[in-house]
């Protein structure tokens, strides 16, 4: 028998009193009934004292202390004093805390609801189990849809993508509200209409942030015209690196010309030893990658912040506009000048290896794939990727180290889109072998430098957002075999100019994409539409 205290009647649902309390191993059972000395009839709503009979009904409440709670609670069934009354006998109604036919109080079910929302059936069922309140995960699955998704708040600014049930066969649509970075919707499809027949449900949408698809073009039309839309920035990199992808697949005797000159430009810039070199130190040298427009890129954005600050523009408006983190625009405000940043190299992984590495590299070895096996048997545990950037850095730092040596490989012409990248990527992304592989692309042929060289400007119009080189890029790119694409430009054009202008990308959408698709993997194959539209939108 358990000392029925204070406090611990104050734990109960509101009420109900206690007579006893039971503990058998784990179990705690509160026997308790109703305070009220008589009940209304739930038919006539008359009050009534006469007691018919008394059963007992079994609850399950919140753990207590690790150990599983029942509430066994005697009801008790009373007489309709209403004479003209259908019903002669109904029995007592409890507190709201215990709703009628139910097994767990509201309380409980809230918490394995949460449960449920954040783990899943079969994962919650488990932790459930570990936190002393025992149910099946098909129980949780039910708790899930037994509560409607409540409706988002409008949205001004929204961003829209698909995601896959099952890749190529099967998608569906995210609708995500890009001022909060949170999801309001999913829809069971891609369709236009669909899209279309959402926006006429939820009205008040001014910018909408798309993809290149023209179905959700059409939609957005039709079920919201007013709205202004705007294509995504990496979307349109991606098509421009397709363009020239299949320009270049045109062009692949200049690709092979390329590849050799960049090859033979290589070897010949090779200086041999002629006489042994003196002991070098133990730790090679490692250049440090410089970026040298982020400093005035930066430096731009806070003289931008300063401008509309001085025209009284809030500090919300302005990180809106210009696309930064309010805090960060306060904190400018604040200090009145612009932070500088002395970032300190935290060294590498390698560093332990230096000194192995570098008599490997004097020996001649310069593959970093067979450098990474050879200090992984002596106790590496980085990635190839790591050790790859230590061989370029010091690559690039020695130019007499471009030849061949008796474990490197030789370098191989790209990929259509690979070499698509190179053309488009600035030279501060790639290495010396690959900007000699561009160069000698460009001295090829005249037509390909003018595509090249067209595919450079609309890369930097696209990241640094300058909207009012578009016309012209247009009208010349009309005259090259980037033609096809300038046309796509054109026809979704007025997004396209938002896009050059407007902060909002699908960047936010791409990110609750992998979050849902995180919740749709966890689901173990039960992931029905309306129960992962319930675990996508609450747990959000």
């Amino acid at each position: 028998m358990l000392l029925i205290t204070e406090p611990l009647l104050s734990l109960l649902p509101d009420g109900i009193v206690v007579d006893r309390v039971e503990v058998n191993s784990g179990l705690v059972t509160v026997h308790a009934r109703s305070a009220d000395l008589t009940a209304c009839c739930s038919m006539c709503a008359m009050p009534s004292g006469r007691v018919h009979g008394r059963y007992i009904r079994r609850v399950a409440d919140l753990p207590l202390m690790g150990r599983i709670v029942s509430l066994s609670l005697q009801i008790r069934r009373f007489c309709c004093l209403q004479s003209d009354c259908p019903r002669r006998i109904f029995a007592e109604r409890l507190s709201a805390a215990v709703p009628d036919r139910k097994r767990r109080t509201i309380r409980l079910a809230d918490v394995q609801r949460s449960l449920a929302l954040g783990a899943g059936g079969e994962l919650g069922s488990r932790l459930a189990s570990l936190l002393a309140m025992p149910v099946s995960g098909d129980t949780l699955l039910r708790l899930i849809r037994a509560v409607p998704v409540e409706p988002a708040p409008p949205a001004r600014v929204i961003g829209i993508d698909d995601w896959a049930w099952r890749r190529g066969q099967r998608y569906g649509t995210i609708i995500v509200d890009l001022e909060r970075n949170r999801p309001i919707d999913l829809l069971p499809d891609r369709q236009g209409d669909t899209v279309a027949a959402w926006l006429k449900d939820h009205p008040g949408t001014e910018i909408v942030a798309r993809d290149r698809a023209g179905s959700y073009a059409d939609g957005i039309r039709t079920g919201a015209p007013d709205a202004l839309q705007v294509s995504d920035r990496w979307h349109l990199l991606r098509n421009l690196n397709d363009a020239v992808a299949r320009v270049l697949d045109r062009h692949h005797r200049d690709l092979r010309a390329a590849t050799a000159a960049a090859v033979a430009t290589g070897k010949a810039s090779d200086v041999p030893p002629s006489t042994p070199s003196a002991p070098e130190p133990s730790v090679m040298p490692v250049p440090e990658p410089s970026h040298p427009d982020r400093p005035a890129i930066r430096r731009a954005r806070f003289d931008e912040v300063m401008a509309l600050h001085q025209r009284n523009w809030p500090i919300k408006r302005i990180a809106r506009t210009l696309g930064l983190n309010p805090k960060t625009v306060r904190r400018w405000l604040r200090s009145g000048q612009l932070p500088t940043w002395d970032q300190r190299s935290r060294g590498s992984a390698v560093d332990v290896h230096a000194e192995y590495l570098h008599q490997r590299w004097n020996e001649g070895c310069r593959n970093a794939a067979q450098l990474w096996k050879e200090i992984r048997r002596r106790g590496f545990r980085g990635q190839l990727r790591t050790v790859q950037r230590w061989v370029r850095r010091l690559r690039d730092a020695d130019p007499s180290s471009s030849g061949t040596g008796p474990c490197e490989r030789l370098w191989k012409m790209p990929s259509k889109r690979r070499a698509a990248w190179f053309v488009v990527a600035d030279y501060e992304t790639i290495d010396t072998t690959e900007q000699r592989f561009v160069e000698a692309l460009i001295a090829s042929s005249p037509e390909l430098g003018r595509i090249i060289e067209l595919a450079r400007a609309f890369n930097a119009m696209v990241r640094y957002q300058q909207a009012e080189r578009l016309d012209s890029w247009l009208a010349a790119a009309k005259e090259t075999a980037l033609a096809g694409f300038a046309d796509g430009l054109v026809r979704d054009l007025a997004a396209i100019r938002a896009a050059l202008s407007l902060p909002w990308s699908t960047g936010p959408v791409e990110g609750q994409i992998s979050y849902l698709k995180t919740i749709k993997r966890t689901m173990s194959g039960r992931a029905k539409f309306d129960l992962l539209r319930h675990r996508v939108l609450e747990a959000a």
